[in-house]
């Protein structure tokens, strides 16, 4: 996973090569402040012992040292800006270019696999776990340079003054890289947890919000509140074990720097009164014990990050790795459209294991509008989710003007088909936007024309903002006919070849659905209808209605054909005319 993610940064070279020099710049800058401090005591000392009176030279000599100390500083202090600033720059990129790679891959995965996955799992991810990946790239891909860079060159600075007395101060650095090692593995299996923790709390956060009218229609407030807490305490529990996993591997550098002080301390300080080595050299080497501890405390940053990496990017990848079920063939054309006729030829379809359809067979045009019916569970929405290629027949096929379905690009089977849903789905924002989605470009006019041929345009007008109008979350604001009205405006002004009206008048009134029909009928004269409805009233004008029934079709003909019939179309129109009477009673 940390090879891909690192594949990812390489894709902005230059930002990387930039980040990743400066950082060695830093380090290589910070190593010589320690030399020209020891060599600065050095000559203070060499100088006082030759002539003891000589303090102005020796005060000229450490003021020049500190100018020198402070240039490199400052050079330093410029560097390190770069570094962090590339660093964060390269992180921000990286997660971006992921960020979008995970939501475009959400586009395009098939319904089945949304059917299946939490979408708070899937926003966890796409938000924490990505969120995770670009820490690493810019605590752990970056700063492993500089690391590595600051132990290696103190290393053959020391060697350079006493090879033994370096091999003590770093004898607690391969301890602290196999302890690393093994917080990583640690670590990576307790992010883990986390990281699926953190996406059941999204997901009951996000379950609650979306049904708080019901929570407080059944006063569950308190259950609500305790199933969250439940999640947010096990993932409290999980970040603590892994802040105490990273709080041992911090002590441990502590002890093991105090050691190799205390060592160098004893062992140089004999050096020094054996004349091995001077007090500046023995300052130098106090100087790089210093800065070494600070990029030895960074290898516990970097394996937490590392860890954290690991963890996330494996559940990233895990969904950008999922196969589309419903998926171009290689050089798919576009559907042309030449008639606009959808035939269903023996199909048949299952949810996993659950039969849908078993053996249907229509054909649907211009000149011959069709209608479905039947008890829910019968199969109805399996025929909406097959035409524009929402899944695809497990037998037969689909095909519109004779193409199948499967072996045309998505895109255009997905323009071709107009599809109003029962229960609409509006997006935050005017209803302007909400009619326009059908078209981004359409004029006001053609706006305002579908609205009418809907029966929202007066609704609208009578609003203080008009179509200006800002709608709530799923448009919480209108009424549900006043929903599925402004979706069949937006559904009218795709101009599809192809309208699906999938119970889409159910919460209208019937009057003001009679309208609306009429009103379709004729906008829609050059339009293939298919009609899905529970009011059989609507599909009086259709000139075949399907009468579903355990995913069989089980009767079929014009609406005064299946009452002659005396069948389960029958009986329902008895029982609906029934209801109707008693309603007027």
């Amino acid at each position: 996973m940390l090879w891909r993610i690192t594949k990812i940064a390489f894709g902005y070279r230059w930002h990387l090569l930039a980040a990743t020099a400066f950082a060695a710049t830093t380090a290589i800058m910070s190593l010589f402040i320690p030399k020209l401090l020891g060599e600065g005591v050095d000559q203070a000392f060499t100088l006082f012992r030759e002539n003891s009176n000589t303090r102005t030279e020796i005060e000229a000599l450490l003021r020049q040292t500190a100018i020198l100390v402070l240039i490199v500083a400052a050079l330093r202090g410029t560097t390190g800006f770069a570094q962090i600033f590339l660093g964060e720059t390269l992180s921000q990129r990286v997660s971006n270019n992921l960020r979008m790679l995970y939501f475009d891959k959400l586009q395009v995965l098939s319904l089945s696999f949304h059917d299946r996955v939490h979408t708070g799992q899937l926003m966890s991810r796409g938000l924490s776990d990505i969120e995770g990946v670009r820490m690493f790239v810019q605590n752990g891909l970056v700063q492993i340079v500089r690391v590595v860079v600051v132990i290696v060159a103190a290393a053959v600075f020391m060697a350079q003054i006493d090879m033994q007395l370096m091999l003590f101060s770093l004898s607690f650095v391969p301890f602290m890289v196999y302890r690393g090692a093994r917080m990583r593995i640690q670590l990576r299996t307790i992010w883990r947890k986390v990281q699926d923790a953190l996406g059941e709390l999204t997901t009951t956060m996000q379950e609650n919000l979306a049904g708080i009218r019901v929570v407080r229609a059944f006063s569950a407030q308190k259950y609500e509140v305790e199933k969250f807490d439940t999640t947010a305490l096990e993932v409290v529990e999980l970040r603590m074990s892994a802040a105490r996993t990273h709080a041992r591997g911090g002590g441990f550098v502590s002890f093991s720097f105090l050691v190799a002080w205390a060592v160098v301390l004893w062992v140089g300080g004999e050096k020094v009164i054996d004349g091995q080595i001077t007090i500046g050299q023995l300052t130098q080497f106090f100087f790089y014990l210093a800065l070494l501890r600070f990029p030895v405390r960074m290898i516990i940053m970097i394996v937490n990050s590392t860890a954290r990496a690991s963890s996330a990017g494996g559940r990233i990848f895990e969904i950008l790795d999922v196969p589309s079920k419903i998926a171009d063939s290689p050089e798919a054309p576009d559907l042309q459209i030449t008639g606009g006729v959808v035939r269903f030829e023996n199909v048949s379809f299952s949810y996993g294991d659950a039969p849908a359809l078993q053996g249907v067979s229509f054909e649907a045009r211009q000149d011959h509008t069709i209608g479905i019916v039947g008890a829910p569970g019968s199969g109805k929405s399996s025929v909406v989710n097959l035409i524009p290629r929402f899944y695809d027949p497990t037998a037969g096929k689909v095909t519109i003007d004779g193409t199948d379905l499967r072996d045309a690009s998505m895109q255009s089977v997905r323009r071709a088909v107009g599809l109003v849903e029962q229960d609409p789905f509006l997006f935050d924002g005017s209803i302007r936007e909400n009619i326009r989605y059908g078209d981004v470009k359409a004029s006001d006019e053609k706006v305002v024309a579908a609205a009418t041929v809907a029966h929202i345009h007066s609704f609208i007008e009578s609003l203080p903002d008009g179509y200006d109008t800002e709608l709530g979350e799923r448009g919480i604001g209108l009424s549900g006919g006043q929903r599925q009205r402004v979706a069949i405006a937006r559904t009218l002004l795709t101009n599809s070849p192809i309208l699906i009206l999938d119970d889409s008048t159910s919460s209208i009134d019937a009057g003001t659905d009679a309208q609306i029909r009429s009103a379709l009928t004729e906008s829609t004269t050059e339009q293939t209808t298919i009609i899905i409805a529970h009011r059989l009233s609507s599909l009086r004008h259709a000139d075949e209605i399907l009468v579903l029934s355990a995913g069989r079709v089980v009767e079929r003909g014009s609406h005064e054909d299946l009452i002659a019939l005396s069948g389960h179309y029958a009986q329902l129109w008895e029982l609906q005319r029934g209801n109707s009477t008693e309603m007027v009673d």
